[in-house]
């Protein structure tokens, strides 16, 4: 009996408009990367207010990817709304410490954070967070110039989003 691996997942590219598209994308993305076991990913927005992390679907696909050997950053302005918005992503963040990371951006002005989803093989961005116009493909020279700008980010911020506060 032979075990074949599962299909790849048929994540859309092209340009898409809207929140719902946008909220459509983030789960899609998600459910994609527990499939395929994704090894890293970077999830970075100015302060994840409108993604759709605290769902339980989302988190449930963030707990079918998480495993040892594998990777996520998280990168925000303010991790507060996150903290307030999506209860069950800061619980399964306290469960799966090992594997997150998290940094603040503070500094980064305008569109010098992206509002993005990057994994190895595609990328979602957000180019215009006030009408929500995406762009998702797996084109690897726009996957390396948006690491290029993560990476950027990611050095200028500090780490944030911690697993447990310590409270006096």
């Amino acid at each position: 009996m032979t075990h074949e691996a599962a299909p790849p997942c048929p994540l859309p590219t092209g340009r898409f408009e809207g929140r719902l598209a946008f909220a459509d994308l983030v789960r899609q993305a998600l459910a994609c990367a527990a499939q395929e076991g994704w090894s890293s990913i970077v999830l970075s927005d100015a302060d994840f207010a409108d993604w759709p992390l605290g769902e339980r679907v989302v988190v449930d696909a963030l707990q079918g990817w998480a495993c040892q050997g594998r990777h996520i950053r998280f990168m925000a302005r303010d991790f507060a709304p996150l903290r307030q918005l999506h209860p069950r992503l800061v619980q399964w963040r306290v469960t799966w410490s090992h594997i997150v990371e998290a940094h603040a951006c503070s500094g980064a002005a305008g569109n010098d954070l992206p509002s993005a989803i990057w994994s190895p093989g595609w990328t979602l961005e957000r180019l215009d967070t006030m009408r929500c116009t995406l762009i998702a493909t797996r084109d690897a020279e726009r996957r390396v110039a948006l690491r290029e700008r993560l990476e950027n980010c990611w050095h200028k911020g500090s780490p944030a989003f911690p697993a447990t506060t310590l409270g006096l």
